[in-house]
């Protein structure tokens, strides 16, 4: 049997996420495959980059939390949208990092349109996160 949590306890894991991560997080949409692990140097090209409000995730509910609505920036690079990473207030620290691209693709993150050309606007469309342990 595989371990498993009540939601309280799976609410609790997702909150913590906003939380370790802090206010006012940089979501860098970049190209290319994602580094190893979020320890490693960013890969790939950076294309657009979102400070995120304060509140930036829902509160947690039945082991998931989505993003909140995200104003659209404009892409400093051309290129093809393909992992994210979300980093502290500073950039400094990457705390997550996924997939991204359409939703047909099944990416961590959805944008509106994966192929982007600088100074064009993109937009964030989902994201989703879902505890294990139900």
């Amino acid at each position: 049997m595989a371990v498993q949590y009540s939601v309280a306890v799976r609410n609790a894991r997702a909150d913590a996420i906003e939380a370790t991560i802090g206010t006012a997080p940089k979501l860098q949409l970049r190209s290319g495959a994602p580094p190893s692990n979020c320890a490693a140097a960013d890969s790939g090209l950076l294309l657009a980059e979102f400070v995120l409000p304060s509140d930036w995730m829902t509160t947690a509910a039945s082991g998931q939390k989505t993003m909140n609505a995200v104003t659209p920036v404009a892409a400093v690079a051309s290129g093809t949208v393909a992992h994210y990473r979300i980093k502290d207030s500073t950039g400094a620290t990457c705390h997550e990092q996924g997939t991204a691209g359409v939703a047909a693709s099944g990416p961590d993150l959805v944008v509106d349109n994966p192929a982007v050309v600088a100074g064009q606007t993109v937009s964030i469309t989902g994201w989703t996160i879902v505890e294990a342990g139900a």
